[in-house]
């Protein structure tokens, strides 16, 4: 069976990723959210960037992108005389999230399932119309 290739039903494209939240996507973004939904508790700041393998400056920035998203909260305080911060995941951005994995899950049983459709091996290039060079 020849995978579908026109829109969806509800008129986007088959492969649009269409339902995926650009400010999830971004790799330190989904990696620092991936982190939190596995912590429900929250983790403190110093741990977060050990995780997700940032810096200072990088994660903090990726969290106030987050913070302003409604996705995570901060939580400071002071102890043995240094400040602290502790990263938990909002309720509202627990939701997104899952959410966004869910769609991202479905993404990938569609490209795995369309990989499958087209497994076998294209036609030699001869076979192809006239016209048509390698670029």
């Amino acid at each position: 069976m020849k995978p579908e290739r026109s829109a969806s039903p509800d008129g986007t494209g088959r492969f649009a990723m269409e339902g995926l939240e650009r400010v999830m996507h971004e790799k330190a973004r989904l990696g620092i959210l991936s982190s939190l939904v596995a912590h429900a508790d929250g983790l403190l700041f110093p741990e977060l960037k050990e995780l997700c393998g940032l810096t200072d400056g990088n994660l903090n920035r990726h969290l106030r992108v987050l913070q302003e998203e409604h996705l995570v909260q901060l939580w400071k305080a002071t102890g043995d005389g240094r400040p602290k911060t502790l990263c938990r995941m909002t309720p509202q951005g627990r939701a997104r999230f899952l959410e966004y994995l869910r769609k991202l899950e479905q993404i990938v049983a569609e490209a795995a399932e369309a990989a499958e459709a087209a497994k076998s091996p294209p036609s030699p290039a001869p076979e192809l119309r006239s016209g048509w060079t390698s670029a």
